[in-house]
């Protein structure tokens, strides 16, 4: 098999180096929250299952085929073999270096590569240029194009315990040393701005100068976010939290709603038993409805709370989207509960004015 090792340059200038001196302390400290564990990064290769390296089909069962890593092929490569392209791989790593290597095949999540006796998986979020597009013919066939392709690749996680073998087409746009300089200067708890390059099911990615950081979908707002596209674009400059560095495996977490105070630390500050409030309903379910009375602030209107008389279910009294007035009847900050009532409203009179909702601007945007 041809393969060519890359240490050909990157970019002599990059347009976009937000860490020059930029990362900063944030204004107010926020709770220290604890190191992502590896369920944290498991998002990374929540990549489902394997497909063949053949045209896609409609036939969802070949779609969630699994595969290993190891071997490429259906016999397995002498034992020493597998020894030697693991140690060229970490070589590559440790070097950081790029690679050209063939795409053999693709899953739903990404590509696979081959290397020697091994495979290695190339995400789709970390393919340049490639479009958001959900799961389904559009996004097979846009993989699949690019089976027989060689690509430019950099090692970003390599575990051969574990059989796991992980390339970044992205990574391999910046110079060599580039990701080891941007990792040794950030630091937990410092705020810098990057760039959104990606946006995924499970989160946003941020380019930070050389290195991409993951923003989980949980930490882009205190609120209530059903896609990242709901709050940022890609292309967006934003700032960033960072919440953990993992430098042996050039990892990075970065939160957005962490910049700005959680807002159940001062419910209780702001809201008081009795109030009559505006919010608007997020969710409907058997035990009542769920309304947002301020972003990342979410309260109960518990079923017995929604109107008087009998009904069939929440939804036949409110829908989702829907603007309420509702009376707070408790508030617990610290278990982060706030019991609400709809049909309160009507039968007692209100000890105030009606408070309108209150909201933020999007998270993150920077001037």
């Amino acid at each position: 098999m041809d393969r060519s090792t890359d240490s050909r340059q990157g970019p002599p200038n990059r347009k976009f180096n937000p860490l020059a001196g930029d990362a900063h302390r944030p204004d107010h400290t926020p709770p220290a929250p604890p190191p992502p564990d590896e369920s944290y990064w498991a998002a990374l290769l929540q990549e489902g299952d394997s497909h063949a390296a053949t045209p896609p089909r409609d036939d969802d069962d070949v779609w969630d085929v699994s595969f290993d890593m190891v071997p490429a092929r259906g016999d397995r490569a002498p034992l020493d073999q597998e020894m030697s392209d693991w140690e060229e791989s970490r070589g590559l790593f440790e070097a950081d270096q790029t690679i050209s290597l063939l795409v053999v095949g693709y899953n739903r999540g990404g590509l696979l590569v081959e290397w020697g006796s091994l495979r290695g998986f190339v995400p789709a979020s970390q393919l340049v240029d490639f479009p958001s597009i959900p799961d389904g013919p559009s996004r097979r066939a846009e993989l699949a194009a690019r089976v027989g392709q060689r690509l430019t690749l950099r090692v970003i996680e390599l575990d051969s315990d574990q059989n796991r073998l992980i390339l970044s087409e992205r990574a391999a746009q910046v110079q060599p040393g580039t990701r080891a300089s941007v990792l040794d200067h950030l630091g937990r708890g410092d705020v810098c701005a990057g760039r959104v390059t990606n946006l995924c099911d499970f989160g946003a990615f941020v380019d930070l100068g050389g290195v991409e950081g993951l923003i989980h979908i949980s930490e882009l707002s205190w609120g209530r976010v059903s896609h990242p596209r709901d709050v940022l674009v890609r292309g967006d400059t934003v700032k960033v939290y960072v919440m953990d560095v993992n430098r042996d495996q050039g990892r990075v977490a970065l939160s957005i709603k962490r910049l700005q105070p959680d807002p159940w630390e001062t419910v209780d500050q702001r809201y008081r038993i009795g109030q009559i409030i505006e919010g608007v309903i997020t969710n409907v379910v058997d035990f009542g409805a769920f309304a947002r009375v301020e972003d990342g602030l979410e309260g109960l209107i518990h079923v017995s709370e929604l109107a008087e008389g009998n009904f069939l279910h929440p939804r036949n009294v409110v829908h989702e989207g829907e603007r309420v007035r509702v009376r707070v009847l408790n508030i617990d900050g610290q278990s982060r509960r706030l019991g609400l009532s709809l049909r309160r409203t009507d039968s007692e009179t209100s000890t105030g004015p009606v408070e309108s909702l209150r909201s933020e601007p999007r998270p993150g945007s920077s001037a």
